[in-house]
């Protein structure tokens, strides 16, 4: 299964929301504040991606809790709509965001992954991400980076590949 370039006009989508929501100074927020001990984050991301020569638009939301500063817990979903056979995936995800930087913060995480795949059996992958968020706003970030995801027990016969590297986009919210 693979990903592709996240669809232009989605990323612009976000990007406009990012930037139109309202602001205030980064000093008030405190740096690193949206990744400090105690606080939550929402993420939204969308994109296409391509499996059983079939391309889907990927769509899904995501929850982090920060444990401590800079060290989150989370849980993604997404589908893969438009094509058949439907794809789902659910996961698990350890995140570490550098907070030391005002302008941007760096961020590397681990994830589990399980598949769900209608009519064929579901799959589970292992994955490394890594990117930056960039501020846009009090407790918004809009985020870029990249992925490999390794898939666990593949049949190279069934998939085309049983390894990945992807480009993602996402736009974050803190609380």
């Amino acid at each position: 299964m693979k990903k592709g370039i996240v669809r232009l006009p989605l990323a612009a989508a976000l990007l406009l929301l990012a930037v139109s929501l309202p602001q205030r100074g980064f000093a008030d927020a405190g740096v690193g504040a949206s990744f400090g001990q105690g606080r939550a984050s929402l993420s939204v991301f969308g994109g296409s991606g391509s499996a059983f020569s079939q391309t889907y638009f990927v769509l899904g939301v995501g929850a982090n809790y920060y444990v401590i500063q800079g060290l989150g817990l989370g849980l993604n979903f997404e589908s893969w709509l438009g094509n058949t056979p439907g794809v789902y995936k659910l996961t698990p995800n350890v995140q570490y965001v550098f907070t030391l930087i005002p302008s941007v913060q760096p961020y590397v995480g681990v994830f589990y992954r399980r598949v769900f795949i209608d009519d064929l059996s579901d799959l589970n992958s292992v994955g490394a991400r890594g990117g930056a968020y960039l501020p846009v706003g009090p407790n918004t970030h809009f985020g870029l980076g990249g992925v490999y995801e390794k898939y666990l027990d593949c049949n190279q016969n069934t998939y085309h590949s049983c390894d990945d590297f992807y480009p993602e986009i996402s736009f974050t919210v803190s609380f």
